[in-house]
């Protein structure tokens, strides 16, 4: 049993410090997670609440066919796929919104990424296609395997295997135009 498997039962006993240490367990792996489809850090940190409230108030059954952690990835990302086919076509902002909503969302990487090495795969990885840039996420921060990727991202493991092998040859290419080693990284 994980540790999430562990906490997780502990709260569907009755002890909600199991959901606090859930909670701060995978809160800035989760906004990251989301971020990386909603392309907004705000929104991501009201997904991940979704997320948690979702777990805290339905209290799903977790049948332990995976880890925690991928079973918690998996309703996070189901959540902003709800979200990106239920927002509305046109969002207005601010140029000093957006401003601001780049200095956050910078600000949050910093603290979430120490290593400068993972900062610099990081950056690159924003210029990457957003399933590239989704999947590789869960390999390099979350340190996922590709069978319980395939369960996030609902796809086959085939699947996972082919589309981390382009990801990553699209990583190593946007790396070296940069001029960058893939391979110290």
């Amino acid at each position: 049993m994980d540790i999430g498997q562990n906490n997780y039962r502990r709260f569907l006993d009755g002890d909600d410090e199991g959901l606090t240490l859930i909670i701060k367990e995978y809160k800035d792996g989760l906004i990251f997670y989301i971020n990386s489809y909603v392309n907004n850090i705000y929104i991501a940190e009201d997904l991940m609440q979704e997320t948690f409230f979702k777990i805290a108030i339905k209290k799903p059954k977790f049948k332990g066919e995976s880890s925690f952690k991928t079973y918690l990835y998996a309703i996070a990302r189901n959540i902003a796929l709800d979200y990106l086919r239920n927002k509305s076509k046109f969002a207005l902002s601010s140029i000093e919104n957006d401003q601001n909503y780049i200095s956050d969302e910078i600000n949050l990487e910093t603290q979430y990424i120490k290593n400068e090495s993972k900062i610099v795969l990081h950056k690159a990885m924003k210029m990457l296609k957003p399933e590239y840039s989704q999947v590789l996420w869960l390999v390099y921060f979350e340190g996922f395997s590709n069978a319980h990727i395939a369960l996030v991202m609902n796809k086959s493991k085939k699947q996972v295997e082919n589309l981390v092998f382009r990801a990553k040859q699209s990583l190593k290419s946007t790396l070296e135009k940069e001029g960058l080693d893939y391979e110290k990284l």
